[in-house]
């Protein structure tokens, strides 16, 4: 396993989220195994691996949707499975976890879909109340607007394409107060001037919020172009953990293996995905 130089002992700077040795089994298999990585506040890090590596077991791990197996696992400065219920409740409302393909109901408004990232600090009363007659429109609009969706916020999820799903998700998370943003595949179904802006936007976001962003992502391309720190998982363990100058072919090669055969091609560079990117919009 190859990672970057640190400060302190794992990925550098000072982590406020951290796992070490962690190991999340399902059924006695492990799909995540002795794990060491760690995010400091604000950073930005695409993780990449092919199907099955344990990217996904990874976000929601870090989520606290899952309780590891073995290991240590630090969420924003708080081992979230030493909390007491109230207190985990409460670090979960700081998080937000999309998955690749949102859980929305078919028969739900996209408004009442983007407003339910406001969920986590409303009571019973002001959610129910809600769904009837929306606390924010303007503000779910305004949210829909930077995924250029403004115009489907009385929609009924059912009416909305795969793409259109995933950046009504995206939108949810613009209304959530989330500190970690924790996003798996979230813009596998859009084209390449539709990804990249998504992707932008909530770079930007996280930014703002001096956020954490942790985002898995299949198209290295993106990965390459939009992130300085690249990790790779392969069956459940980190290859390598890197600045993106550093991840080579080879290294991409060994990563993905047989999956890719003989016509495998990165960029040689950040620049030439960059490029290769432009040149798609």
């Amino acid at each position: 396993m190859m990672l970057a130089p640190t400060s302190d002992g794992t990925t550098g700077v000072r982590a406020d989220t951290a796992l070490k040795g962690l190991r999340v089994e399902y059924a006695g298999t492990a799909a995540l195994a002795d794990l060491a990585l760690a995010f400091a506040a604000g950073e930005q890090v695409a993780i990449i691996g092919p199907s099955g590596a344990g990217k996904s077991t990874l976000l929601a791990t870090l989520a606290c949707a899952l309780r590891p197996s073995a290991g240590q696992l630090s969420v924003l400065g708080r081992e979230p499975w030493s909390l007491p219920q109230r207190e985990l409740h409460a670090l979960r409302a700081e998080l937000f976890l999309c998955p690749q393909v949102p859980p929305l109901p078919p028969r739900q408004r996209v408004v009442n879909a983007v407003l339910a990232g406001c969920l986590p600090r409303w009571s019973a009363w002001e959610a129910v109340r809600s769904l009837v007659h929306p606390r924010n429109a303007a503000a779910a609009h305004a949210a829909l607007a930077r995924f250029h969706l403004d115009d489907k916020l009385f929609l009924r999820c059912d009416r909305l394409s795969g793409g259109e799903r995933q950046r009504v998700g995206l939108a949810r998370l613009l209304m959530s107060q989330a500190r970690l943003f924790l996003l798996d595949e979230p813009v596998s179904a859009l084209d390449p001037a539709l990804a990249n802006a998504a992707l932008e936007t909530l770079q930007r976001e996280a930014h703002a919020r001096g956020a954490t962003l942790i985002v898995s992502l299949h198209a290295v391309d993106l990965a390459l172009a939009r992130f300085a720190r690249l990790v790779g998982l392969r069956d459940g363990r980190v290859l390598f953990d890197l600045p993106r100058g550093d991840v080579s072919d080879a290294l991409l090669a060994e990563l993905y293996g047989a999956e890719l055969g003989s016509s495998f091609q990165t960029p040689a560079s950040a620049a030439e995905a960059q490029a290769k990117l432009t040149r798609c919009l």
